[in-house]
């Protein structure tokens, strides 16, 4: 399959930059628009010069594949309805809104024999992609998740909308099984949560803290990540890290702290970030676009049958783990 069809079925606020970047890419030929909304599809395909429909059921026969951003409450419907005809799909994150839809959506794609891949956009965030390099192994994660009220996704709460992307970040880093999952949350604006705490514990002993919010006075996209050897700190929003780690030769078990003889060092600073530990500041290209990067492995895996990094049992489990803290939220009510 030298140059698959797509369409981009949805052409809201994140569908017009799926489209846009699709346009502009040579290995995947954007033929059509879809969105219900007349205006909105007519603009965006002028915009872009291919075909725009108002109905997704169109192409069928059309496309080799489609990127889903349609709202979330409809991504069963519309997801499951390509996979059913032999597209490849990716749709957008959360994968569905049940995790009995989640599972319908893995097995649909199995049995076609089809690419089903979810967006996550930040597992292509080169700051997480490099945290991931560093081969860290987590014991504690703490992350916040705040965004101002936008009036967008407001047919979910704040745990599939944002606390979602931490979710399947966290389940990336963390090799054990979830063990536990307490999380408290409440409505502000709309009848679902719109701020939520969670605290996951792991079969290993890791934990995780996440932290959202939907009606914040400013955004905030970070992580911090510890583990024996270190601690990591992401921004999102600029693609930045810091790496602290243990120098090597260092026991810090056995350093006898009470004998160090602090009015001998003449820089304690450097005594401590130079000589104990080794500070590394990292950061990712500022002109990486992650959604670009993220239709890009989709390309591969649609036309070269490479498996997705983040494929529907990734999504799946994320939907499972959001569902898990949602009913802990309902089981604490405020």
């Amino acid at each position: 399959m030298e140059r698959p069809r797509i369409a981009v079925v949805g052409v809201g606020h994140l569908g017009k930059h799926h489209a846009r970047l699709l346009a502009g890419m040579d290995e995947l030929q954007l033929v059509a628009v879809v969105d219900s909304r007349e205006a909105a599809v007519r603009e965006a395909a002028a915009t872009l010069g291919v075909e725009g429909l108002t109905d997704y059921r169109e192409l069928v026969g059309r496309v080799d594949a489609v990127s889903v951003v349609v709202p979330t409450l409809a991504h069963r419907e519309v997801a499951g309805f390509f996979l059913e005809h032999g597209c490849h799909v990716l749709v957008e994150k959360p994968m569905t809104a049940t995790v009995a839809e989640a599972r319908e959506l893995v097995a649909l794609a199995e049995q076609r024999g089809v690419v089903l891949q979810v967006g996550h956009i930040e597992r292509f965030n080169p700051a997480f992609e490099a945290l991931r390099q560093r081969g860290m192994v987590p014991r504690y994660i703490e992350s916040q998740r705040l965004a101002p009220f936008s009036f967008r996704s407001t047919d979910v709460g704040v745990v599939l909308d944002l606390m979602i992307h931490d979710l399947d970040l966290v389940l990336a880093l963390v090799d054990s099984e979830v063990e536990s999952v307490q999380a408290f949350g409440g409505a502000v604006f709309t009848p679902r949560e719109d701020m939520a705490s969670a605290l996951i514990k792991f079969r290993n002993g890791a934990v995780a803290h996440l932290a959202a919010s939907r009606v914040a006075l400013k955004a905030m996209r970070r992580m911090r990540v510890f583990s024996k050897d270190g601690y990591a700190s992401i921004d999102f929003s600029d693609a930045q890290g810091l790496l602290i780690r243990k120098n090597p030769g260092w026991d810090f078990e056995r350093l006898p702290v009470d004998e160090v003889d602090t009015s001998k060092i003449e820089d304690l600073w450097k005594y401590v970030f130079e000589g104990l530990l080794s500070v590394e500041r990292y950061g990712g290209e500022r002109n990486k676009n992650a959604l670009r990067e993220e239709l890009l492995e989709f390309a591969g895996a649609v036309r070269d049958g490479r498996p997705p990094s983040v494929p529907g049992v990734a999504g799946l489990r994320a939907v499972e783990l959001a569902h898990r803290v949602l009913e802990s939220i309902r089981s604490h009510p405020w």
